[in-house]
């Protein structure tokens, strides 16, 4: 039996209120093109208190050839939003887009390019004329060889708040919330090596502000699993200087949990990855202004939403769940990120495919812990 969307808010305040949060969610909808499918943003928080989400935009479906990065903004904690502007448009499918504000307060936007509409088109049936035509044109843009050395982790710098921007450069790594600032002016960004052979959980590391990137280390296995099976990697640095990266897992062991790996050295060595007990992916983890940390991530299950978990010993134990969300109908969904207002309020936005529209739209929660 399905519950209405209103039976799902009210079970959902009965356990936030059981867990300690003050109020519902305030959750909307920030889709300006909802004729376009939006995928796998992230929202990030300047000095200034702008808000940026990036995300993949101008998409007709999950997979497609047509995914571009786009970027919006919010002067007034979410209220609104600007009208989206690309960043990156390649013949071939921009994908999940990450965000990180560097110590000196340059932007750092992520990305990956992806062949995989290419399988779709060559099982196609029964598209309608029109679809047909779409895919077809845009292979005509190109050369096999051309959209093949496309393919990459990619990353764009912004040193003027987003007015302008480098041309995309190569790094090491992929994940879809990017890399994240930590003590000493470093950045480190977990991830996976997309296109190598392997496809290796590694560490990468930065110490010029986002412009160039090495790998400084990779994340060990647990036995028995392979790295085919890690993906989506997120790091934080709590308020003792450890670092902590959650990992999607596709393992028979935990399938579908979040795994955690530690860091005593700044990311040079880390720990063998282990449960924390939490099913759902991918994780996005924010240290709070209190010391707290904060992990996000999308629940694909009834009920479809997404979720948060507090630790308040530095990563050591999490919470039980706090909804952000549960009225979601379907698993398209989820990725969530989440940053901490002024006041302590939280803003997450994620992406959702909802009732009578295969397009996935942009959605949002205001809500307190």
């Amino acid at each position: 039996m399905l519950l209405s969307r209103r039976s799902l808010l009210a079970s959902s305040a009965a356990l936030a209120s059981a867990q300690g949060q003050s109020s519902t969610p305030a959750l909307s909808n920030i889709s300006l093109t909802p004729e376009y499918y939006c995928g796998w943003p992230t929202l990030a928080r300047r000095a200034n208190g702008e808000l940026l989400v990036a995300y993949s935009g101008g998409r007709e479906t999950h997979v497609c050839p047509f995914g571009r990065v786009e970027l919006m903004r919010s002067t007034d904690d979410g209220q609104s939003w600007s009208w989206p502007e690309v960043l990156l448009d390649t013949v071939i499918d921009d994908r999940d887009a990450g965000l990180c504000i560097t110590p000196t307060g340059a932007i750092l936007v992520t990305t990956f390019t992806s062949l995989a509409y290419e399988a779709t088109l060559q099982r196609a049936k029964d598209w309608p004329d029109d679809r047909m035509a779409r895919w077809q044109a845009v292979q005509r843009r190109s050369t096999q060889a051309q959209r093949n050395a496309l393919l990459g982790t990619w990353m764009l710098r912004s040193a003027d708040g987003g007015m302008t921007w480098s041309a995309p450069y190569r790094v090491p790594v992929n994940s879809p919330h990017g890399p994240v600032a930590i003590s000493g002016n470093r950045l480190i960004y977990p991830g996976k090596e997309l296109w190598e052979p392997g496809q290796k959980a590694r560490v990468a590391e930065s110490t010029d502000d986002g412009q160039t990137w090495r790998i400084l280390s990779d994340i060990p296995l647990r036995p028995g699993d392979r790295y085919e099976d890690y993906h989506e990697l997120h790091a934080v640095e709590t308020s003792g200087h450890n670092l902590i990266v959650h990992i999607r897992n596709h393992s028979k062991v935990n399938e579908g949990e979040t795994l955690q790996s530690e860091s005593k050295d700044g990311g040079r060595t880390w720990s063998g990855p282990h449960a924390i007990g939490v099913w759902g992916l991918p994780s996005h983890l924010l240290r709070l202004r209190d010391g707290r940390l904060l992990m996000s991530y999308g629940y694909r299950r009834a009920p479809f939403g997404n979720q948060a978990r507090v630790s308040e010993d530095q990563g050591r134990t999490w919470s039980q769940p706090i909804p952000i969300s549960s009225d979601g109908v379907r698993g398209d969904l989820g990725y969530p990120s989440t940053v901490e207002l002024a006041g302590g309020a939280l803003l997450t936005v994620w992406y959702e495919q909802q009732v009578g529209n295969p397009k996935a739209v942009l959605r949002q929660a205001h809500w307190r812990l």
